[in-house]
């Protein structure tokens, strides 16, 4: 009795794990030189770094699917791909940029196609992180601060509602 006990509670265990979804964090791509030019300057590549400790395998973030909008060929709309690559390289990861700066319907798509088990990070430009929350369901998404490029959004499954908002405290980085 006690092992068909046993057995029952461990498959349902695994059976609610397997239909667990996965929970969406987005964040602002690092800090970008002030003269305009395109990628990260030194503090947003500091902040890339700080990434892999944030977001790496021994985080409780379990990152199994990085998404970061798409650069163009002249360089342009390359931070966020820069902000992501150092994390994905360390958690043996390819960075999603299949879709374009604007186009949430497509992330939207790649989070509700995603079949892993790990979480999502996405890393945009912080005016169209409210866009994609609110494509993904959130109707009343934050807007993110033009002067913070440290703040993590927490969007769980059925992603209505960001729970959470914290900082990636990156020492020297963030207050």
């Amino acid at each position: 009795m006690y092992s068909t006990l046993s057995l029952s509670l461990g498959l349902l265990a695994t059976a609610s794990l397997a239909l667990a979804e996965p929970t969406v964090y987005l964040i602002r791509h690092g800090e970008k030189p002030s003269n305009g030019s395109t990628g990260l300057n030194a503090v947003g590549f500091e902040r890339a770094d700080c990434l892999k400790t944030v977001f790496g395998p021994d985080s409780n973030y379990d990152i199994g699917y990085i998404i970061a909008e798409q650069p163009k060929s002249d360089g342009k709309r390359d931070r966020a791909y820069e902000t992501v690559l150092p994390l994905a390289e360390e958690l043996g990861l390819t960075v999603d940029t299949s879709c374009s700066k604007k186009d949430t319907k497509c992330v939207k798509d790649l989070v509700k196609d995603y079949t892993g088990s790990d979480n999502i990070l996405i890393c945009w430009e912080h005016k169209e992180l409210t866009k994609i929350a609110e494509k993904l369901g959130d109707d009343d998404a934050p807007t993110y601060p033009d002067d913070r490029f440290d703040l993590i959004w927490t969007d769980p499954y059925p992603y209505t509602n960001i729970t959470d908002i914290t900082s990636e405290n990156c020492p020297g980085l963030d207050s």
